[in-house]
């Protein structure tokens, strides 16, 4: 059985108006399994066990003994752990989001046990990290000005690098994109880092903005010194080549 995904945000909690109990944010990759699990154990002479999405549609009673009966499916459907009372939703998707809570029903009345604020969230898409022109106006410093680019979306930024000291000089605040997720590019350790996120992926490229500039450059690292030292090794091979059969032909005219 895939490993259950339970992903909690404690700083985020936020109080319920309902009987006092605590709504847990929770953030789920798209195709992975979610655990609910209750924070409360049934009261005494409890009847049975809910588990409702949104308050209106009862998915799963449970009776005393934590025996499962399944009244209204979900996409992937459940599997029940050891543990009484708990749930794992199956290859949740987007459809899948809402409010999950649990409700004991006992003589006395009802009494909510457990929510979850669902957000199913699908995979960021790949992101690119474009230069888009290098100025150098003097040996010391160079500016770079790149584009962090996504399907939908992009940022640009430009980083000025003197002495080998490189500092971004605008683009810091990141985009919102259509679905949600959030685009930046930024500098860490003299690294340009472009990056595409929510809640639950992530999607990066990098470079390293020094060897951007011209002066601190690393030469074996530009495509140019490879080609050149190419050609410089093949007409060294020719040349040692030729030699070779120049002087066996002198050698055989001699005899």
């Amino acid at each position: 059985m895939r490993s259950c995904v339970v992903l909690l945000f404690a700083s985020l909690l936020t109080l319920c108006e309902a009987q006092g109990t605590i709504v847990t944010p929770v953030f789920v990759l798209k195709g992975r399994d979610l655990l609910l699990k209750l924070h409360a154990d049934p009261p005494e002479g409890v009847l049975y066990v809910d588990w409702k999405i949104n308050k209106t549609v009862t998915l799963v009673r449970f009776d005393p003994n934590g025996k499962p009966t399944v009244l209204h499916n979900v996409t992937g459907g459940f599997e029940f752990p050891e543990n009484k009372f708990s749930v794992i939703l199956k290859n949740v998707q987007e459809v899948d989001s809402g409010l999950y809570s649990a409700e004991a029903v006992t003589p006395t009345g009802d009494k909510l046990l457990t929510e979850y604020k669902v957000t199913v969230e699908g995979p960021v898409s790949p992101v690119e990290l474009i230069v888009d022109r290098v100025d150098s106006s003097s040996s010391e410093s160079c500016d770079l000005h790149v584009t962090c680019r996504t399907h939908n979306s992009h940022i640009s930024s430009t980083f000025s690098c003197v002495d080998r000291v490189c500092n971004q000089e605008g683009g810091e605040r990141p985009e919102v994109t259509t679905s949600g997720a959030s685009l930046q590019v930024y500098l860490l350790n003299n690294v340009i880092i472009c990056n595409h996120n929510n809640q639950v992926h992530r999607m990066q490229d990098l470079i390293h903005a020094e060897q951007l500039c011209p002066k601190y450059a690393d030469p074996l690292s530009h495509p140019g010194w490879w080609m050149a030292s190419c050609i410089l090794t093949v007409i060294v091979v020719v040349l040692i080549v030729w030699l070779y059969i120049y002087r066996k032909r002198r050698i055989g005219k001699s005899k």
